[in-house]
């Protein structure tokens, strides 16, 4: 158990870490958020590869609510054959080219209160910077979710020599280190171990729960994805019908003409 123990006490310290430095950024990405969805925007968020699972864990998740949009591209994130079709070496390549994030973009008509959350633990892939850019030309603000320290030490592969910490409006440090592991083991020449997925987990929930907060003190109550594991609880149910439909208008202006 040295191993589990050592990744656990190295986790927490990293979270510990988080919340000493991260608490005033995530109040100013909160009220960017609660600004933004008050005036009937959405919050784009975007991650190819593992980074989409941040997307998701934003929504559709029990405790989400509307206002925010994954926008998860299948060809970038559907690797888990590993080998084969649907196998990691196509994401991979799709991040590493130039225009493919604009052809994204294209497919949907932004309005005047978007914003974006972009996700990615490097923040040096052509698509990620490609994906801020683009935003940032329509107009929309970005906040970066990133690890500063594998960001800085890595270089750029964009063709602009632009990194995700350079484009981004608001920069929201997950304190992961160089390669996301932290799990040396005698006998592996690579670690193991990431920890991207616990500290990502916890900006993205704390970003979320300050956002309801701002948006209740604004006036504006947020409609809630409910569990709908509470069986024979009615209330439930109609919650989410409401949370559906509350959803779906707030994607009016996305493919109108």
């Amino acid at each position: 158990m040295a191993a589990a123990s050592d990744y656990f006490q190295l986790t927490i310290e990293r979270l510990q870490r988080l919340w000493k430095t991260q608490r005033e950024k995530i109040e100013i990405a909160a009220e960017l958020c609660a600004e933004r969805i008050s005036n009937g925007g959405l919050i784009f968020c975007f991650g190819s590869g593992h980074s989409r699972m941040m997307c998701e864990e934003m929504t559709p998740r029990q405790g989400g609510f509307v206002g925010f949009y994954a926008l998860v591209e299948q060809a970038l994130s559907n690797h888990a054959a590993i080998v084969g079709p649907n196998g990691l070496r196509g994401p991979l390549y799709l991040e590493k080219i130039d225009g493919y994030a604009d052809e994204i973009l294209r497919s949907f008509r932004f309005g005047p209160h978007d914003a974006f959350i972009i996700i990615s633990t490097s923040g040096v892939r052509p698509l990620i910077v490609e994906m801020a850019l683009g935003a940032k030309e329509r107009g929309m603000p970005v906040i970066g979710v990133v690890s500063k320290e594998h960001c800085e030490a890595t270089n750029a592969s964009h063709s602009t020599g632009l990194k995700l910490i350079d484009v981004a409006d608001i920069v929201l440090d997950n304190h992961c280190p160089p390669g996301d592991c932290i799990i040396e083991l005698d006998g592996l020449e690579w670690r193991t171990g990431p920890v991207s997925t616990v500290t990502g987990g916890m900006l993205i929930n704390m970003l979320r729960v300050s956002v309801a907060e701002r948006l209740l003190q604004r006036g504006h109550k947020p409609v809630i994805l409910p569990s709908h594991q509470f069986i024979g609880d009615t209330t439930a149910e109609e919650q989410l019908e409401d949370f559906y439909e509350a959803y779906r208008k707030s994607l009016s202006h996305l493919f109108a003409e």
